[in-house]
């Protein structure tokens, strides 16, 4: 019998903010390696989730939410996103099946797609609190645009659905040897995962609070003989008043973000986890060309 034939690929993730793209990155790996949160644009750079399912090596590049850019770093992460569909062997739309219509981002998208001449698979999300009759109604609509292969039906949430997606990316990557080793989920080093931990606590403990004029760097990694890790973290934020939201009266906000986030990690480590989180102000972060190397972002865009 012979051995299957080494396939490895890139499938560039992309929607509207929300529609669920990390969900689906991190469900099909099995593990968190991208930002979840009920808010919208909180991935800001393309992440890399691998799967390894026998001979065949999938490369998800989760891209941030692809809207309307206003500010500079708006306009980096939707660059970000559009260069991942640019550079991926395969496209995947993902669109958010609960909504009453399909929004203008999505729509927009479509568009794109079409501008660029590039086909893509088309990923109805949340199946799972939708009827099926808005789900076939919808599916038939976007489909009329052209610019679709393939249509599944998917609950990144639940997972129902993503083996079938997962068979069909599979049998579209090129033949050749695989990029990372079979057990890694991920290209991103683990003190970034620990600051978009944080980060991801902050957005879900803050809700309406604070704007998205926030960002996470990890400052030290120590590792003991115990095999424990004490990580230092600040937190920056672009004006005074903002830090007084992030601490909370008498230090208690910060200390649950900080209790959160020490207790994800430590899961996602499985190890004893020392976080240390420092609150900074540094003006017009946003605008600072340093900050978007370290997010992987073009400063041009």
């Amino acid at each position: 019998m012979t051995e299957p034939k080494s396939r490895c690929g890139f499938v560039a993730i992309i929607g509207a903010p929300n529609a669920g793209k990390s969900t689906l990155v991190n469900r099909a790996v099995g593990q968190k390696v991208s930002i979840v949160s009920p808010k919208v644009q909180t991935t800001r750079s393309r992440v890399l989730g691998i799967v390894t399912e026998g001979a065949t090596q999938i490369i998800l590049i989760d891209t941030p939410g692809i809207f309307a850019p206003r500010r500079r770093l708006d306009r980096a992460m939707v660059a970000a996103a559009w260069g991942g569909a640019a550079d991926a062997d395969a496209v995947v739309l993902i669109v958010d099946a609960a909504q009453k219509s399909v929004d203008e981002e999505t729509l927009g998208i479509i568009a794109g797609l079409k501008k660029q001449k590039r086909q893509a698979i088309l990923v109805l999300n949340k199946i799972d609190i939708v009827k099926r009759e808005k789900l076939l109604t919808m599916a038939s609509n976007l489909n009329a645009e052209g610019v679709f292969t393939d249509i599944f039906m998917i609950s990144a949430e639940t997972g129902d659905g993503l083996d079938d997606l997962l068979q069909a990316l599979a049998q579209r990557m090129p033949e050749g040897p695989h990029h990372y080793p079979d057990d890694q989920i991920t290209d991103a080093p683990m003190r970034s995962l620990a600051a978009e931990i944080t980060r991801e606590q902050l957005f879900r403990q803050l809700q309406q609070e604070l704007p998205y004029a926030l960002t996470v760097e990890t400052d030290s990694w120590e590792e003991f003989k115990d095999g424990s890790a004490k990580i230092q973290q600040t937190i920056f934020v672009a004006r005074d008043s903002q830090k007084g939201i992030v601490v909370g009266k008498g230090g208690d906000r910060i200390r649950q973000v900080r209790e959160a986030a020490q207790r994800e990690m430590e899961e996602m480590m499985e190890r004893k986890v020392h976080l240390f989180l420092f609150v900074k102000v540094r003006e017009n972060w946003a605008d600072d060309p340093e900050r978007f190397r370290a997010l992987g972002l073009d400063w041009e865009a």
